[in-house]
């Protein structure tokens, strides 16, 4: 559960960055949260399945400082990838 509640707080801070970093990803203040809540949701459960080590120590309980950094880092990246990519979307639709 912890992993999950990292992922999407890094996930909507991650999309916020994004959507700020660039006016042409910018979904608006609720918009870019909730893509990026979304993606380092996704995101962040994806990771563990990949790096199993993770989900060997948070099944462990054991989450170690690596652990929830490496949780941290994908939630925020799944955040701000799905925020830049919706952003793009809407302004290609736009356009």
């Amino acid at each position: 559960m912890e992993q999950l509640l990292i992922n999407l707080v890094a996930g909507a801070l991650g999309g916020n960055a994004a959507g700020k970093a660039s006016s042409s990803f910018d979904l608006g203040t609720l918009g870019n949260t909730i893509a990026g809540l979304v993606g380092g949701g996704v995101l962040g459960q994806l990771v563990p399945i990949v790096l199993p080590a993770i989900t060997a120590a948070a099944a462990g309980g054991n989450l170690s400082v690596g652990g929830i950094l490496s949780n941290l880092i994908a939630g925020g990246a799944g955040g701000a990838i799905l925020t830049a990519i919706i952003g793009a979307i809407k302004n290609k639709a736009a356009a």
